[in-house]
């Protein structure tokens, strides 16, 4: 078993990501405050070159691997954001790539990053058992996506970020959206250390909790996985993660997937923001029960923007969420309208 990673871990993730990513913005809305009763942050790691922070994760992986174990090459098992990140590392280090997606994923995008893209099973454990083969038959390093330390170091010079902005010191409380668990252990270690009494609260879909469950029971379960949300579509909990997130997270929250719904809509018009579901998992909390936030300043991270082609057509297709002590306006953002009915 590797090492748990640690702060230092994370600073000097930091020192291997300089001159490859550069920090990205962090931004409040009065709309979305207004609307929420709540100060809300959002953490717009949207903006990556993948689209969403794992990429922080692969590319501190890659670059703490030694020449000779790179070019052997390396092996992972992915729905979505984890494979466009590893992909997009191993192409920035000339590294082989092999990604095991299930049947349905589709690949297109890891094969564009110059991934290999294998479809098989019909879900994420027979993608974890093929890719398991192959890296036993190739010698390639076998990449977990919640189970690295390197990976959880590497996203975890987001939340340096967030706690070295301006805002920061005045958090009362940072949301983080939970598909493997990686980005809420890292956010757990950072404010350990620069901001112990911000509360973190972990957030993952009420179709899939897998990583709820187990933070619950106190070791990794399996659960079914219902979700229409793919970034947080995980079935199980992972080790390193829950270790970590056993003894620092301060809450755990589901949320259902019509509230997240909600919540990227909510985003795209009082944010101009585009969050994929799992982007905007954090927000959703907070929509779900503004009242437990009202007049506190808490952060959300918003993970990703990689909203599918039937994520961006539904975001017009609905109303949007209703203002405090109102109906809302047909779509956020539009003015006028004030008579129609909010999404339910």
């Amino acid at each position: 078993m590797e090492s748990e990673p640690t702060c230092a871990d994370v600073r000097a993730a930091r020192e291997l990501l300089a001159g490859r990513l550069p920090a990205t913005p962090m931004w409040s809305y009065p709309a979305l405050n207004e609307m929420l009763g709540v100060t809300v942050h959002v953490k717009h790691e949207n903006v990556q070159p993948t689209g969403a922070f794992k990429v922080r994760g692969g590319l501190t992986l890659l670059a703490a691997m030694a020449p000779k174990e790179r070019g052997r090459g390396l092996v992972t098992y992915s729905t979505g954001n984890h494979a466009q990140s590893l992909a997009y590392a191993c192409a920035a280090f000339g590294a082989p790539c092999t990604v095991v997606m299930p049947a349905a994923a589709g690949g297109q995008k890891v094969r564009a990053l110059g991934a290999q893209a294998v479809l098989h099973g019909p879900d994420l454990s027979a993608a974890q058992a093929r890719a398991e083969e192959l890296a036993a038959v190739s010698g390639a390093r076998l990449v977990s996506p919640g189970d690295t330390p390197a990976l959880l170091a590497g996203v975890g010079t987001a939340y340096l970020e967030i706690f070295e902005d301006p805002a920061g010191p005045e958090l009362d409380a940072l949301l983080v959206p939970v598909g493997s668990g990686t980005g809420a252990a890292a956010a757990c270690l950072v404010a350990a250390e620069l901001a112990p009494r911000c509360r973190v609260i972990a957030v993952q879909s009420s179709a899939a909790p897998a990583a709820h469950d187990s933070w619950r029971a106190g070791s990794c379960v399996e659960r079914a996985c219902r979700t229409a949300v793919d970034g947080l579509a995980t079935g199980r909990g992972f080790a390193l993660p829950q270790r970590l997130l056993r003894t620092r997270l301060a809450e755990f929250r589901l949320v259902s997937d019509e509230r997240i719904a909600e919540a990227q809509r909510l985003l795209a018009g009082h944010a101009h923001t585009l969050a994929e579901g799992a982007g905007a998992a954090a927000l959703a909390a907070v929509l779900d029960t503004p009242a437990d936030f009202a007049g506190q300043r808490v952060a959300v991270v918003c993970s990703g923007g990689n909203a599918s082609a039937a994520e961006i057509a539904a975001l017009a297709a609905a109303p949007g969420p209703a203002p405090r002590g109102g109906s809302g306006p047909d779509f956020p953002g539009e003015p006028g309208n004030r008579n129609a009915p909010a999404a339910v």
